[in-house]
């Protein structure tokens, strides 16, 4: 259809290009239209967002029963604890022993691994079992992992299980490991040779113990080298010892030394300790008391008779030195 370009005569007045007045009885232009239909539809939203708003103002929140809330709310972390606490004065109330349960997990954390107080695995246990019978799966679950280093299973699987009750995806995997073991070493080979770290260190323990899997130590040393090269402490100790005795590995002090380094420098006590001995045997007494001195804040107390009697030895000044540098010693980067 051709598009006309002037009025045509019927349309009335020529004179086009004056602007009268439009009334509500005339047409409107289309692009005008649409511009007041998209504002009119906006209007209409923020009202009605705020009628729903509104709407919900007056939501009781405080009639979902106290124990359902808490099973709910048993595996969140202190984050979203304080989210939830903050809906209304009733939440805040019934969460308030998870609220409490969480401090006693970073307490407990610290005292395991000595984290800005000395290590103490009696008072980090103790702050887990608190924390567990406040009801948190996250303190359930290290309190199970505690007892099962202690090689108390029936304990840990006993909280194990309360967590996977609850809904706690660690608690229900530890569990599962605890009763398919043989499974369990099938995943976690998989999962080595995907390149998971601690799984590889998991997998060297169980061919190193025998557990699911038949005894391998030479196996065993293999995967602990493979996870400290990726960054596992507790690998690079394990490392270390394979290298020092022979066992699963070539027979090398100055492997073993050197991840007993790494395992110190990344905070392991024991390494600490270890390497602060060979430091001593060698003549190297400042290195050889700092050391020390951080596996004795480690929870190490096996190292303070050599450090008193190194200490002996160095002039006032030599010893302030050295706790200087333990003072601001810092951990390197690893995984624990």
């Amino acid at each position: 259809m051709k598009q006309r370009t002037w009025p045509d005569r019927s349309t009335g007045s020529r004179f086009t290009a004056l602007q009268f007045p439009i009334t509500e009885k005339d047409n409107r232009r289309p692009e005008l239209t649409a511009s007041a239909r998209k504002a009119r539809i906006k209007r209409r939203s923020r009202f009605s967002c705020s009628r729903s708003i509104k709407s919900t103002e007056g939501h009781d929140f405080a009639s979902l029963p106290f124990d359902v809330l808490n099973k709910i709310a048993a595996s969140f972390t202190l984050p979203q604890l304080r989210v939830a606490s903050l809906v209304c004065k009733s939440w805040n109330d019934a969460l308030r022993p998870l609220r409490e349960a969480m401090v006693l997990v970073r307490w407990g954390k610290r005292f395991k691994h000595g984290r800005g107080v000395r290590k103490n695995l009696d008072k980090a246990l103790d702050s887990f079992l608190k924390g567990a019978a406040r009801g948190s799966t996250l303190a359930m679950v290290d309190a199970g992992l505690m007892y099962w280093e202690m090689d108390k299973k029936e304990a840990a699987i006993s909280l194990y299980r309360q967590a996977a009750v609850l809904g706690d995806p660690a608690g229900q995997f530890n569990l599962g490991i605890s009763y398919l073991q043989e499974e369990a070493v099938k995943w976690l080979y998989q999962a080595s040779i995907a390149g998971h770290v601690r799984a590889q260190y998991q997998l060297a323990l169980c061919l190193h113990r025998g557990r699911g899997v038949d005894f391998n130590l030479q196996e065993a040393a293999r995967w602990y080298l493979r996870a400290a090269e990726g960054g596992y402490v507790r690998a690079m100790y394990n490392t270390s010892l394979c290298y020092s005795f022979g066992e699963g590995l070539p027979l090398s002090h100055r492997q073993a030394r050197k991840w007993m380094k790494r395992a110190a420098d990344c905070g392991h006590g024991k390494a600490q300790l270890e390497h602060g001995l060979g430091l001593f045997t060698e003549g190297e007494m400042m290195k050889a008391v700092v050391y020390l001195e951080l596996a004795t804040r480690a929870g190490e107390t096996a190292a303070d008779h050599v450090k008193n009697v190194i200490l002996q030895q160095l002039s006032a000044t030599s010893r302030d030195r050295a706790m200087l540098v333990v003072d601001s010693w810092r951990a390197m980067p690893s995984l624990h």
